[in-house]
């Protein structure tokens, strides 16, 4: 609506333009709609554009890696993915065995190695460790009832199953080693010959007792690496 123009040759009328309010306020409805939109969008793809941001600078820092630095970590998942600790732990597939090792217990006291054997498989004092080729001594109990199962925790339980070329993994700080059955013996509960950590290059010998829940005999299997 137009009530005064100044532009008219006559002083005594004019008009004045009344600017349109409804048009200014569509004008500031959209500006404020774009703007609006934008910061959404900002706020939206933030995450996105860090975690795009995030991801170069990993892959970056993968690259340098080294080959033996990935195989570590692979071996490291492999075990967590199995429930199992990969600084020291067993996991024989055949017999859908796994445990935690419990490192140098002594076998000769009960007190000791009676309470590692409730957390997992000890591992003998004195005897050596993966890659050091001599001799690494693992036990663990064994029951024929599985009311005491959590008592004597029996990974060892099926190791009588287990016949030459089957396979056994021991990860040992965060790597992954292969060993292949050579030997079963079944020996005098006072055999420690096996025990022997001079033996010609690196041998996995696993001990328990034989027949199962008792304490007569003792069955040893043998692997060597691979």
């Amino acid at each position: 609506m137009i009530i005064y123009d100044s532009s008219r040759s006559s002083p005594s009328s004019g008009f004045v333009r009344i600017k349109n309010l409804k048009k200014k306020f569509l004008e500031i409805v959209a500006s404020s709609l774009v703007t609006f939109s934008i910061v959404s969008l900002i706020f939206y793809f933030l995450p996105i554009i860090k975690e795009e941001i995030g991801y170069l600078g990993v892959e970056k820092e993968t690259t340098k890696l080294t080959f033996g630095d990935l195989i570590v970590k692979m071996d490291a998942y492999d075990a967590r993915m199995e429930g199992l600790d990969p600084y020291f732990s067993i996991s024989i597939p055949k017999i859908n065995a796994s445990a935690d090792i419990i490192p140098n217990i002594d076998i000769n006291n009960s007190v000791e190695y009676l309470s590692a054997l409730k957390r997992g498989v000890a591992h003998a004092r004195g005897t050596s460790f993966p890659n050091q080729d001599k001799t690494i001594y693992l036990f663990s109990h064994s029951t024929n009832s599985p009311l005491n199962f959590n008592e004597y925790n029996a990974v060892f339980y099926l190791l009588k199953k287990l016949e030459k070329k089957d396979k056994i993994y021991v990860y040992f700080l965060n790597k992954k080693y292969t060993y292949e059955v050579t030997e079963k013996v079944i020996t005098d509960s006072t055999d420690t010959s096996w025990l022997d950590n001079t033996t010609d290059g690196e041998r996995l010998v696993l001990q328990t007792c034989d027949p199962p829940g008792t304490t007569l005999k003792r069955l040893i299997i043998v692997a060597r690496p691979i």
